[in-house]
């Protein structure tokens, strides 16, 4: 137990904790709420064909099965997950500014890659800082991650009024600019006191890949998460083509991040188990990809948007909660990269995809998406009485 003199000095820390992490996720989302809506869009100004887009469109993904999980596997072992985010921050604005000098296909998706294997496993590894912090100080995850969507609605709506100002071309300059305040952000996170456990972070990996919760969890928010893919890479082009000028599609944008503000700042007081929150999630994005796959009109296309909130942040509520519970502390970061995994193998797979089949069908890519979430939905459902009986761990924090 811990003396009731500490009690002070763990409220300050936890305080802090909380400041400079939400600081954090503010200014990484901010790199987000630049980079979904408008990279394809400065794709497209380049001269880049749309099949091209959607193969450059996958490398996140792919970098999110192949490196990320050797990138949190590593920052575990070596116990240096603070150091791991302020690294890879740094290597993610440099990598943006090379791309940003290149306007070919080949040499825009080489560097793009070399790119990515750092800046995609830098918002796992903030959630795996932010979980052992929640863990630690018995904070809550929804109020600390919502700074970062409330940033995200900020980087896009600025963006989104500099489309109709500056020209497409010069759009990857906000997102570098962006990338380096990140990166000098970083150094202001607070060290956590680390647990040294060798012998448990050498098999926490086998015995994660064991239990088949774990994998439940990270198998139905992959398939939920990955059907927004669609949305992320062809919604702007698709508006565009609609003739929707760049603020409103960077307001469309922010009705959707609204939203998802909405559930995170609530999110302490929802009562339900996090696997059904996981299941509203997933139907939810049942309902939305397919509303959205009919070409509804501005209006209709807005009360949509607003489901983002549940599909996407109603989900990650769910699926983060679920972690903490099943997940020791000291084996986050292994756990979150391979979340992250299973996530980019399933998101690359369908951004190469997407590409060819918006191609020749347009909106009806959207269907593709739903039957996604619904599986994933499904899945979550069926695992829900197991979930229900795992027993809380101590190790995990939650």
């Amino acid at each position: 137990m811990t003396p009731e003199s500490q009690i002070p000095i763990e409220a300050t820390q936890g305080r802090r904790f909380a400041v400079y992490l939400a600081l954090f996720y503010s200014v990484s989302f901010a790199v987000l709420g630049t980079h979904l809506p408008f990279f394809t869009v400065w794709l497209k100004a380049v001269g880049i064909e749309p099949a091209w887009i959607g193969i450059i469109s996958a490398v996140p993904a792919v970098t999110r099965f192949t490196t990320l999980p050797f990138v949190a596997g590593l920052a575990e072992r070596r116990q240096a997950l603070r150091a791991a985010l302020i690294l890879t921050a740094f290597a993610s604005a440099i990598g943006f500014a090379l791309v940003g000098t290149q306007h070919q296909p080949l040499p825009v998706l080489l560097l793009y890659i070399v790119t990515c294997c750092f800046w995609t496993p830098l918002l796992p590894l903030t959630d795996a800082y932010a979980l052992r912090g929640v863990a630690r100080y018995k904070l809550d995850y929804g109020p600390l991650r919502l700074w970062g969507s409330v940033a995200f609605i900020a980087g896009a709506l600025a963006c989104g009024l500099l489309v109709d100002v500056i020209a497409a071309r010069e759009l990857i300059w906000i997102i570098v600019a962006l990338a380096a305040l990140t990166a000098f952000t970083g150094l202001s996170l607070q060290p956590l006191d680390e647990t040294r456990r060798k012998s448990a972070a050498a098999h926490g990996g086998k015995r994660l890949l064991r239990d088949a919760s774990f994998l439940a969890i990270i198998a139905s928010a992959a398939l939920i998460q990955s059907s927004h893919t669609a949305y992320y890479t062809f919604a702007s082009i698709n508006w565009q083509a609609h003739g929707l000028g760049g603020l409103t599609i960077a307001g469309l944008w922010a009705l959707g991040v609204f939203a998802e503000i909405i559930v995170f700042a609530v999110s302490p007081r929802l009562s339900l188990h996090p696997s059904l929150l996981v299941v509203i999630g997933g139907l939810s994005a049942v309902a939305r990809w397919s509303i959205t796959a009919q070409d509804p009109p501005l209006a209709l296309l807005a009360i949509v948007q607003l489901g983002h909130g549940l599909s996407f942040g109603l989900t990650q509520v769910g699926v983060m909660n679920l972690l903490v519970r099943h997940v020791p502390a000291h084996q986050m970061a292994r756990g979150q990269g391979y979340y992250a995994a299973t996530s980019g193998l399933l998101s690359s797979t369908t951004s190469i995809i997407s590409g060819a089949i918006y191609a020749r069908y347009g909106e009806a890519l959207y269907y593709l998406m739903a039957a996604m979430a619904g599986t994933g939905a499904m899945l979550m459902w069926t695992a829900r009485y197991r979930l229900f009986a795992h027993p809380q761990s101590d190790a995990s924090g939650g």
